[in-house]
């Protein structure tokens, strides 16, 4: 099939496109947030084409697959196509509802002719879908292999844009855990956050890393902490686990699902996370053992083979 789809979410679009597919990506002269075209720092196949939005409107498309509301209309407007009418559509939801649980109404909820997908099924428990279909389809994750060593006694943090976000993804928590061991925080606009924190430069490192430096940064600390508050679930505490690292994380949202019991610390309550954070700075061996046991829960979950023979299953369903 050919597949039109924005590039959105670098990781996840990442294991997307290793399909069968022929991945259609609109590019614009100023590459800007509707037309970032092909990625220039993940690994992507050749089934994946740039096309201009004068193009798209005589390539053929067999599946559009939305990731934002206003992908709605600028669908039908760069192709001439109506998304669920002409042409077979679904809508991916990559993140929990914001505003509240209780009373937040998707996007989508007034239609019936295009499916949402969720990454989870807390976010698909959570938001008001009104009259839409609905499925979850979990992530994936292509496996970087186990490079966790952990000979640096500090704690990795993967968060883009902490101090814009604040509460939402634990930044305020970052200064009591750095009490106990110093933090290397990745991710992008995090350049500030030491100073709005006021902590030193050597509690609180900050790097924006390329993924393919990323990943073995992570892999040199002890343990990697995930203090989110109220996000849909990372796919930096996924690619953690099957780095092999032990991971600390509050007991929120989706973590109990991918964070099963034995293969990491999960609790809302401050002494068990604490308590988990020093045992594993005190001991490698033991942080080593609860690493591989994250690795396995991961691979056995989140396989990038498993999220695609889910996606191949649901693309022949919207299409048939």
């Amino acid at each position: 099939m050919n597949v039109l789809i924005w590039h959105v979410h670098g990781s996840w679009i990442t294991s997307f496109v290793q399909g069968p597919h022929t991945y259609l990506v609109p590019v614009t002269p100023d590459r800007g947030p509707d037309g970032l075209g092909r990625a220039r720092t993940w690994d992507w196949p050749e089934s994946v084409r740039e096309l201009t939005p004068e193009q798209l409107r005589a390539a053929p498309i067999d599946l559009m697959v939305l990731q934002r509301p206003h992908e709605v209309k600028l669908a039908e407007s760069w192709t001439g196509r109506r998304p669920g009418s002409d042409v077979p559509a679904v809508y991916v939801e990559h993140n929990s509802p914001h505003e509240t649980p209780v009373e937040t109404r998707h996007p989508l909820a007034d239609r019936d002719d295009i499916p949402i997908v969720h990454v989870t099924h807390f976010n698909r428990l959570m938001w008001d879908n009104g009259r839409a279909p609905t499925t979850v389809v979990e992530h994936g994750i292509i496996d970087p292999g186990r490079l966790w060593t952990g000979e640096k006694e500090r704690a990795a943090v993967v968060v883009n844009e902490p101090v814009r976000r604040g509460r939402t993804t634990g930044t305020d928590l970052l200064p009591r855990f750095a009490e106990m061991t110093p933090l290397d925080v990745f991710g992008m606009r995090t350049e500030q956050l030491a100073d709005h924190l006021g902590l030193s430069a050597e509690r609180c490192r900050t790097r924006d890393l390329p993924q393919a430096q990323l990943h073995p940064a992570m892999a040199g600390c002890r343990l990697y902490l995930h203090p989110i508050r109220w996000t849909s679930l990372g796919l930096s505490l996924l690619e953690a686990m099957f780095l092999g690292m032990p991971v600390v994380a509050l007991d929120t949202t989706e973590i109990r699902e991918a964070v099963p019991d034995g293969v990491g610390v999960v609790s809302n309550r401050f002494d068990v996370l604490e308590k988990g954070v020093r045992e594993l700075l005190a001991d490698h061996g033991h942080a080593k053992r609860m690493g591989e046991g994250a690795r396995a829960a991961a691979q056995a979950r989140y396989g990038v083979r498993r999220f695609l023979d889910d996606w191949e299953h649901l693309m022949k369903e919207v299409t048939r």
